[in-house]
């Protein structure tokens, strides 16, 4: 059978995949890189149109992974849509006097404020108080806001192809974030497998293939917070596990003919 060609955006992400390189700033100067690919690898988001639509090219991670997975409302509609029971109570509102108001109708302090596209604990704030809130509504145009769940960890579960390569706790770094970003370790100990299935399930059913999902257990019961396509690789690292490896088996499987 003839090896498959890759085309990689992302070097660092496919160290020991065999493939050709290019970078994003010359996607046009790219394309016939692209056509001959039979896969491509990592693009950036603002590519994933013109390679799928305009060149009818497979990519990973899956388009389903860059479209869900662009910003917190779009992982938030699709969790209330296939998992609402695992998903906190969201508001996400346009900026006007009424919304402004709304919010601290509906939401008790404390509760959670977030801007709609940022990573390792970025943009996320703890609104404790009436200031709090009004900074909040100064810098953004669109308000997205949860139900504060006390904690003192959450849980990374990440998905590589259609398996779960790692699954640990992100124990507090300041008294609100946990993420290892902020100053949070990692625990690999007791991770309940229930969280484990239920994160593969959904990855499965919504054909996400390369993602980390943040989630929190309380009581018992599992909250889906957010996921990241382009998740950090602490955990992964201490356990010695090498993504590449994982996603070029998947990639062959699920594109590759015999």
């Amino acid at each position: 059978m003839t090896p498959m060609q890759f085309l990689s955006f992302n070097m660092f992400r496919t160290i020991g995949i065999r493939t050709e390189h290019a970078k994003s700033d010359y996607h046009f100067d790219s394309l016939d890189k692209i056509r001959q690919a039979d896969v491509v690898l990592f693009p950036e988001y603002w590519q994933v149109h013109s390679i799928i639509y305009g060149l009818k090219k497979p990519i990973f991670p899956s388009a389903a992974t860059y479209h869900l997975g662009h910003d917190k409302i779009e992982m938030t509609r699709i969790f209330q849509t296939v998992v609402p029971e695992h998903t906190p109570r969201t508001g996400i509102y346009g900026k006007n006097e009424f919304t402004v108001e709304r919010v601290l109708r509906e939401f008790p302090f404390p509760f959670v404020a977030k801007t709609v596209r940022s990573s390792m604990g970025q943009g996320v704030k703890l609104i404790k108080n009436e200031s709090d809130w009004k900074a909040y509504t100064e810098a953004h145009d669109t308000f997205y806001v949860q139900e504060y769940i006390a904690n003192d960890r959450d849980l990374r579960v990440v998905v590589v192809g259609d398996e779960v390569l790692a699954a640990y706790w992100r124990v507090g770094g300041d008294a609100f974030l946990n993420n290892v970003a902020q100053g949070g370790t990692l625990d690999f100990e007791n991770v309940p497998q229930e969280a484990i299935d239920l994160v593969l399930a959904v990855a499965r059913e919504l054909d996400i293939d390369h993602a980390g999902f943040d989630l929190i257990i309380r009581d018992g019961h599992i909250y889906f917070l957010e996921f990241n396509v382009f998740f950090g690789g602490e955990g992964l690292n201490q356990l010695g596990i090498h993504a590449p490896d994982t996603i070029k088996r998947y990639v062959e499987k699920k594109y590759g003919s015999s």
